[in-house]
């Protein structure tokens, strides 16, 4: 037999052989995202505005569970320990977690962050930042986690000391018209940045390319430079960010989309 015939043929052979394998397999699982409801944190375990989706949990023999967790600024969980650790992704956003009696550390955007097994830790957003990540941990004997008491309120702003002498260090706002103009300055910290783009129904990331694609429509090339940065501090990649933008040729016009090229250019090359 030629080796191409013997090669389709063992192929068949396998095949066969695994379809009746699998005929009594249970079937694959698939959730879709319109059924998944997040919740809101629960008191006693978060501290802030925190909403909790669960998309996925064990079970058995399987003992592994997960959940999209999503905190507001300053939003954090109360102390805890897994009996088999835990697996956090950080997908947007800006964090921070910190283990007992250890330094609180800074998590960014695909950041991959294990947390032994009985390690007693805190974990969430920074005080001026949002912050969503996958949580994946193992059950034992059905407990995945063992919750404990509330970080206090001196310990969440020690984790992140450069954090206290951030109001010292001008903002976006405050740099470009804050002088001319404080009101609008202030309004666009505390209302626009500080509530608007903190509201839980969008992520950071989705506003970030909304408002990205917005201002390429509008052709606000000035205003473009600043969010296409904060577009990429959101979890935005430079190929998704010209994706948008060549796609928006076809409904915002052609000049739209070449200035917002030569300004994404300008920018991405300044990283």
């Amino acid at each position: 037999m030629k080796p191409l015939a013997l090669a389709f043929a063992l192929t068949a052979s396998v095949g066969s052989a695994a379809a009746q394998t699998d005929a009594g397999a249970p079937p694959l699982r698939i959730v879709s995202a319109d059924r998944q409801t997040p919740t809101i944190g629960p008191p006693a375990q978060f501290t802030g505005h925190v909403l909790v989706d669960r998309p996925f949990r064990a079970e058995a023999p399987a003992r592994t569970g997960g959940a999209f967790v999503s905190f507001q600024p300053g939003a954090h969980t109360a102390w805890h320990s897994h009996p088999l650790g835990q697996t956090l992704i950080v997908t947007e956003g800006a964090g921070l977690v910190q283990r007992w009696a250890g330094p609180i550390q800074p998590i960014k955007p695909g950041d991959v962050i294990w947390i032994p097994p009985g390690v007693k830790h805190w974990h969430g957003a920074q005080p001026q930042s949002g912050m969503t990540h996958v949580a994946i941990a193992e059950q034992l004997d059905g407990k995945s986690v063992e919750w404990l008491e509330h970080v206090a309120d001196a310990q969440y702003p020690t984790a992140q000391p450069a954090a206290a002498a951030a109001p010292a260090s001008p903002t976006t706002a405050q740099r470009m018209f804050g002088d001319i103009n404080p009101k609008l300055a202030q309004l666009t910290d505390d209302v626009l940045f500080g509530d608007v783009w903190a509201r839980p129904g969008l992520s950071a990331r989705d506003r970030s390319l909304v408002t990205v694609s917005a201002l390429i429509a509008m052709n606000r090339p000035d205003q473009l430079r600043s969010h296409l940065q904060r577009a990429r501090s959101n979890g935005l990649s430079e190929t998704e960010l010209v994706e948008a933008i060549t796609h928006l040729a076809f409904y915002a016009g052609w000049p739209s989309a070449v200035t917002a090229s030569v300004v994404a250019k300008d920018v991405f090359q300044k990283k």
